[in-house]
């Protein structure tokens, strides 16, 4: 199957998945999940180097997603590469499950960082890229925060540092869908020009098509070849992306799903 054809294939799997492990809950966080479909797909079927088989592989790459509220997207992901059975992600965020609201590496097979609280994650990945530095280790990490995270002080902190060390083994991603829990990120808190900010930090910046596959993985290439810099690769992107019901509406960050409005979608997506 050619290139193109298979991630978009997978993400549009991915979508339908999220779609349906949350409309089984009946409500979650439907917006920021879809978002972020196309960039995982790239990710996880095409750029990292992982083994479903062996979750803690020394030598894999790692994978952060710092805007946790976005993990039903990646437990789809997860449980379509084979790290845990698909009819596990019925349980999303139900009493005593290893699928919760926001991502727990305690809890769910192929989850490296625990996240959700704002920020925190997206350092939590510089510190492994720092590791993978001092250690002269191989891997990349990779990671993913919102643009409504990035209001939060500490990830300027983090980028400030990653810069400053040279950190060429991270290859960051904003999901920049404009869209976070109370409106717009132009009226709450702009935080535009991104790509000047993090140019600034000493980042290696692209800005892309962030529902676009293969400018995806282009931009993923072009950011290994980036030596003595970390990379941003700024996603512009639609919040709810695939779901004809909440596309491109703030008011999705989390909302209640029923099953008819997810299979209503999904045969649209088909």
């Amino acid at each position: 199957m050619e290139k193109r054809t298979l991630l978009e294939q997978k993400a549009k799997e991915i979508r339908i998945h999220t779609l349906e492990c949350i409309a089984h809950l009946g409500v979650g966080h439907i917006g920021g999940s879809l978002s972020i479909a196309d960039v995982l797909a790239v990710l996880y079927y095409n750029q990292m180097t992982v083994d479903p088989t062996n979750p803690q592989k020394p030598d894999r790459d790692r994978f952060v997603l710092s805007k946790g509220h976005g993990g039903p997207a990646v437990y789809a992901t997860l449980a379509l590469k084979g790290y845990f059975p698909m009819d596990m992600l019925k349980t999303l965020n139900i009493s005593n499950t290893n699928l919760p609201s926001h991502t727990d590496k305690n809890k769910t097979p192929g989850v490296d960082m625990t996240t959700g609280s704002l920020g925190q994650g997206f350092s939590a990945a510089v510190g492994m890229a720092t590791a993978a530095q001092m250690d002269k280790a191989p891997y990349h990490v990779y990671a993913i925060i919102g643009d409504g995270e990035s209001q939060e002080g500490q990830i300027w902190e983090a980028a400030m540092f990653a810069g400053n060390r040279k950190l060429d083994h991270l290859i960051a991603f904003t999901d920049y869908n404009k869209a976070q829990i109370d409106g717009t990120t132009f009226d709450i808190n702009d935080v535009d020009p991104l790509d000047k900010k993090w140019a600034s930090f000493k980042w290696h910046v692209q800005s892309i098509d962030g529902h676009d596959v293969m400018a995806i993985n282009e931009a993923i290439e072009n950011a290994k070849q980036a030596k003595g810099k970390p990379s941003m690769i700024i996603l512009n992107t639609v919040k709810g992306k695939g779901a004809y019901f909440c596309e491109g509406d703030p008011g999705s960050h989390n909302m209640p799903v029923t099953m008819e409005m997810a299979q209503n979608a999904i045969e649209r997506l088909k």
